[in-house]
């Protein structure tokens, strides 16, 4: 039998055929997984230590203009034309053009902030629409901490989405967030090591999460998650009018405690400045027995979601194939 391409070996090991067979590559191929892995890392760090030396708004600004020129040249752009053409089918091409440069850029200035997370946050109580970070929700985020109740707060790729867990570890809230770990284990460790000085408890997603989100809210913290991206198993739901996927981890949570659902995103301002909204309790439908209907609680949830993204398309990450057959 040939033996199976880089790109096939992939494949199969993401699928777990060689797992089902019993079939270990030889160590030497295992190692050559690991060199490659740690190789790809290598210019990340590299970049990381240059960025630092620049501060807050240049790293923001050199990447930001970076991402706007290369960005629509590399392949993954053609994942984002085709999901904007699904979701704005009215516009031209020249205006989803000009979203997907805004959303290069917007990731472009994620990652330039990204090295300096722990010198963002400087919302100031007593003047709190001066600083770097605004929000005209102040009595709905005090009320995260005086309602003694655990809460479940879902959020999406906006802006720098990274802020709001920022925002709950500077205040002291009782919280965790739900991260998908990254497939090259050395860029996960630069990830994690960045996320664990700025932020608070994070679980990573998998087979054991469940234990932990449900410590967090049996011992009234408080859990975001992310909810735009492709899940399956899980709740069809209607996303800019076709249907997709969505992951109902949240609103079985939801049904399970019984606990406040609330909405947070971050807005991109003009000059290095964001604004960070957080919804009501979000009121979710329910099944004739009374309790959280998960699959109609996941389209209330998607729902305010698109609402998010039709007032700043160019601040959400189009590059993940959200529509799939």
């Amino acid at each position: 039998m040939a033996r199976p391409s880089e790109r096939q070996r992939r494949k199969l090991l993401r699928s777990g055929f060689w797992k089902r067979q019993k079939i270990r590559f030889p160590a030497f191929f295992r190692g050559l997984d690991y060199t490659t892995e740690f190789l790809l890392a290598l210019p990340v760090r590299a970049i990381i230590r240059g960025l630092k030396r620049l501060d807050p708004d240049s790293s923001a600004n050199f990447m930001g203009r970076l991402a706007r020129r290369v960005g629509p040249w590399l392949t993954v752009s053609k994942i984002g034309r085709k999901n904007l053409q699904i979701a704005f089918p009215e516009k031209s091409d020249a205006e989803r053009e000009e979203i997907l440069k805004g959303a290069w850029e917007n990731l472009g200035r994620s990652m330039g902030e990204f090295v300096h997370l722990e010198n963002f946050w400087d919302y100031d109580d007593a003047s709190p629409n001066t600083g770097r970070v605004e929000t005209y929700n102040t009595e709905r985020f005090i009320g995260l901490y005086t309602d003694k109740k655990p809460g479940l707060i879902f959020s999406a790729h906006l802006a720098n989405w990274e802020l709001a867990a920022i925002g709950a570890r500077k205040y002291g809230l009782d919280s965790a967030m739900l991260f998908r770990i990254p497939g090259n284990r050395f860029l996960a460790d630069i990830i994690k090591e960045t996320r664990a000085e700025t932020m608070s408890q994070l679980i990573p997603a998998g087979s054991s999460a469940g234990i932990f989100m449900g410590g967090v809210l049996d011992r009234g913290g408080h859990l975001g998650i992310l909810v735009d991206q492709h899940r399956k198993p899980g709740a069809r739901v209607k996303f800019f009018g076709h249907e997709c996927w969505a992951n109902v981890t949240i609103a079985r949570l939801a049904r399970q405690y019984e606990c406040p659902v609330h909405g947070v995103r971050v807005v991109r301002l003009p000059n290095n400045r964001f604004r960070i909204d957080i919804t009501k309790n979000i009121e979710l439908p329910r099944d004739a027995e009374g309790k959280i209907d998960v699959d109609g609680s996941m389209q209330t949830i998607t729902s305010v979601v698109e609402g998010w993204i039709r007032e700043h398309p160019d601040q959400w990450l189009w590059f993940a194939r959200r529509w799939r057959d």
